[in-house]
């Protein structure tokens, strides 16, 4: 029904602009797409243009009318209808694959190469929007010419639809990229494409979550190193990196040799270990890093902090023995799990990757460690689903994907196991026997991306962070002149505590005011007032909420302290 929606659709801009030439349009999660070559800049009016033809045709109700074609016909028909992306695509048919013959569907004068199915009369389409218009170059790449690609959505009843709308309403207004500039979090800038600008609130919660990360490795026996950012290319030959990875890399020349910048931290963790010997006694060993990496992505696949090119993750890389595998990759999985829950992540689905087309290191080794990781997680009885091929080029892997609260998937965190980097490093320890051995490497993210999770933190609560987390976390507001040295003790107090606090001696309205501390989510609200001074108490207003309540000021300190306090909600951990 979707993917005849979207041939609907493209029937509608061929009425409308009878010179569009039409690429793909294929369906996706809950609609489709359809890439078009238009010499006009669609606008958001031009999409109900184009759904009140689609109502048109629906009525009209012609009937989806499926033909086969000898190749050279099919050829020749499309060139005549002056459609050459349709041209393109029949000739790759037929020279990668061999194709005879090729299939169209024709609905009223409107006819499409396409293999189908589609639904038997468009009047089986119930209910769909036109959502979004973007750019997209054919056949996703920048050298060829770039298209519009209008999206859009269809369900099977008017219901689903409006309940869509109002999670595309909800997801406007949770954007990241919006609310990170609303509330003076991070921006971009020309001089750094694709890389954020982070403001000095949103560095508070950058650093939190380093914190938090740094805790919790320091509760689980990681060590922290940190390894060059600029690295010659020699060594990311010898990683696997240069021949398996390199279209998305920055290079650079220093002295006549050839640098890359680090698109990863496992190689220079393999340098740390490679310059020590180690017996079996010391593994496993366990090296944590907020490594900052450079990818390049295209410019048509960035999108705000959830895909950028300059980025911090949370890495970390374990040295093991085989013996060694469950019983570590059981503590990261713990890690994960704890660290989701405390984000309030409640729905989790894990995944195990394998190997990809492009690899390095024998199907041998990727026998042993395709088999261990399936291994540990049928042990600790996570239910989990095989996604074959989607592994790194140097191991298979467990990756973690969380719903939000608009229940949208994010992958985030990952475990990698890795056979191929101490082979190409050569990394050995000493085992019982007094011989040398191969150690096995683990590579760990819990956040993964520190501004991809950012991103994603920000529209899973809206903007409203926890307590903990929150670059201001009380705004406190004198009802007049007179609570003003009352008010600024109050702040230096609760900064001297360790609390982030402000203070608002403005010369605006309450209402004025109050309206400001919602707009900036601030947690808390403190309104001091006459009776408040006399008392020695504040009354606080939650963020969200209407009501007020009354505490000594003692009382808010004490609520302060537990609410700042990270460790209630991962058992043995102090942040």
């Amino acid at each position: 029904m979707r993917h005849s929606c979207a041939h609907v659709m493209a029937h509608a801009v061929s009425r409308l602009w009878p010179q569009a030439k039409f690429g793909i349009g294929p369906t996706v999660e809950n609609g489709f797409y359809y890439d078009i070559a238009l010499d006009v800049v669609l606008t958001p009016e031009d999409l109900k243009k184009i759904e009140k033809t689609m109502d048109h045709i629906i009525r009209e109700n012609k009937p989806f009318v499926r033909q086969e074609h000898p190749v050279d016909e099919a050829i020749a028909m499309f060139e005549k209808m002056g459609q050459p992306f349709k041209v393109e695509i029949i000739k790759d048919l037929q020279t990668k694959f061999g194709a005879k013959t090729v299939s169209t569907y024709s609905e009223g004068e409107f006819t499409d190469l396409c293999r189908g199915p589609h639904v038997e009369k468009p009047s089986k389409i119930k209910a769909y929007k036109l959502t979004s218009i973007a750019g997209a170059y054919w056949r996703g790449s920048e050298k060829n010419p770039q298209l519009q690609r209008i999206y859009g959505v269809a369900f099977l009843s008017k219901e689903e639809l409006a309940e869509y709308v109002h999670f595309l309403e909800e997801a406007k207004k949770r954007d990241h990229r919006k609310l990170g500039k609303e509330l003076d979090l991070f921006s971009f800038q020309p001089v750094g494409p694709a890389m954020p600008f982070i403001h000095p609130k949103g560095m508070v919660v950058y650093n939190k979550l380093r914190d938090y990360v740094r805790a919790l490795n320091f509760k689980y026996g990681f060590d922290e190193i940190l390894t060059p950012q600029i690295l010659d290319a020699a060594l990311w030959k010898k990683s696997g990196h240069y021949d398996n990875y390199k279209e998305n890399m920055f290079f650079t020349e220093v002295d006549e040799r050839e640098f890359a910048i680090k698109p990863m931290s496992c190689p220079g963790a393999c340098m740390v270990y490679g310059n020590s010997k180690y017996s079996y006694r010391d593994l496993p060993l366990r090296m944590a890093e907020f490594g900052f990496v450079h990818r390049y992505e295209r410019s048509g696949v960035t999108a705000g902090m959830t895909r950028v090119r300059g980025f911090c993750q949370d890495d970390a890389h374990l040295y093991v023995t085989p013996e060694q595998i469950e019983s570590e990759i059981g503590k990261i999985v713990r890690m994960i799990l704890d660290t989701y829950k405390l984000f309030d992540f409640s729905d989790v689905k894990i995944f195990l990757s394998t190997r990809p087309t492009k690899r390095v290191g024998d199907d041998s080794l990727w026998d042993q460690a395709e088999a261990a990781l399936k291994s540990t997680l049928d042990t600790l009885g996570h239910p989990y689903t095989v996604n074959p091929g989607d592994g790194a080029f140097y191991g298979p892997k467990i990756d973690f994907v969380v719903r939000d609260a608009l229940k949208r998937g994010h992958q985030l965190g990952t475990i990698q196991l890795d056979f191929n980097l101490p082979e190409r490093f050569d990394l050995n320890y000493t085992g019982a026997d007094n011989a040398a051995h191969r150690p096995v490497m683990i590579h760990r993210a819990v956040l993964g991306s520190l501004e991809r999770f950012f991103g994603i933190l920000i529209e899973h609560t809206g903007g409203a962070f926890p307590f903990w987390l929150a670059p201001v976390q009380a705004r406190i507001v004198p009802v007049s002149d007179a609570q003003h040295d009352f008010a600024r003790t109050l702040r230096d107090e609760m900064r001297a505590l360790g609390f982030r606090a402000e203070l608002d001696d403005r010369n605006e309205s309450m209402g004025y005011k109050t309206r400001e501390a919602q707009k900036a989510k601030i947690p808390f609200m403190l309104v001091i007032g006459e009776r408040e001074v006399q008392a020695n108490e504040i009354s606080m207003r939650k963020y969200g909420e209407q009501a007020t309540a009354t505490l000594p000021r003692a009382g808010v300190f004490e609520l302060f302290q537990g609410l700042n306090d990270v460790s209630k909600h991962v058992t043995g951990l102090r942040a």
